[in-house]
């Protein structure tokens, strides 16, 4: 099958997938189902990949195994969320802005974010149709980069999890772990989780590719779904406590915390 075909044929089923997704949130009024399908999507979609890639079978197969794992990982997080908490204040907001048409903008919405699973997937795709003969040291690479990056998102999961449960830490920011270095720790992680597929995809003909995924997802997490309206909330929730913390610790990278000043 030609990478064209299995990007269509991966477009079509979650394009379902989006829409029982959207019925799902009309029914329920929780549009956060969104990330948990594009999460479970995006993985299933790099499985799918590298099943009908024509790259080295060891390879092909390391792809889908670390790809479908971080999207299960990350779908079980969100799932957590999704089902065990009121709708996020993000799509809340975007109700009350779009007043009686909401659920058709949502239902776009969803079908965009379709697409757009398939177009983080490429980059899995390209690492999969790699040729050249394995295990090699940028295989060993590439799993590495995965290990670390799923183990440190992970890990800033479970801290900020841990923190919000306790009740006395109500009103205050999460500066514990991970946390202490970068007020984002696991987006920097899933950032970090994309280049995995760079080592494991050189080498082949459509190795470029692969850049494609941090570049994409430090896009996103910079300027659209990710920092911008985290902080936001975090502004109106707890401003001057979040302030502080925006002034004292690093944005995205993980670095030292400053005693005073801006970043």
């Amino acid at each position: 099958m030609s990478a064209v075909a299995a990007a269509l044929v991966g477009w079509a089923v979650m394009a379902a997938v989006m829409t029982a997704g959207w019925i799902y949130q009309r029914a329920r009024r929780n549009a956060g189902v969104v990330d948990l399908l594009w999460s479970l999507g995006t993985g299933l979609m790099g499985v799918w990949f590298a099943w009908v890639a024509e790259g080295d079978p060891a390879r092909r197969v390391l792809v889908g195994g670390i790809a479908g794992l971080w999207g299960l990982r990350l779908g079980l997080h969100l799932a957590r969320r999704v089902f065990g908490e009121a709708e996020d204040v993000r799509y809340r907001k975007l109700r009350a802005m779009w007043g009686p048409r909401a659920d058709v903008y949502l239902f776009l919405f969803f079908q965009l974010q379709a697409s757009w699973t398939v177009l983080f997937a490429l980059p899995m795709l390209a690492a999969a149709s790699n040729p050249a003969p394995g295990p090699r040291i940028l295989d060993l690479a590439g799993l590495l980069i995965w290990a670390i990056a799923v183990a440190g998102e992970a890990i800033a999961d479970r801290q900020l999890a841990r923190f919000r449960a306790n009740p006395a830490n109500r009103g205050q920011v999460c500066r514990e772990g991970l946390w202490r270095y970068s007020r984002h720790p696991n987006y920097f992680f899933e950032w970090v989780h994309w280049w995995a597929y760079v080592p494991l995809g050189l080498g082949g003909h459509w190795g470029w590719l692969t850049l494609a995924g941090p570049a994409l997802m430090l896009f996103f997490l910079l300027k659209i779904t990710g920092i911008p309206p985290t902080e936001a909330r975090a502004l109106e929730s707890r401003p001057e406590a979040y302030r502080e913390y925006q002034r004292t610790t690093s944005a995205f990278f993980p670095w030292p915390p400053r005693r005073g000043g801006s970043r």
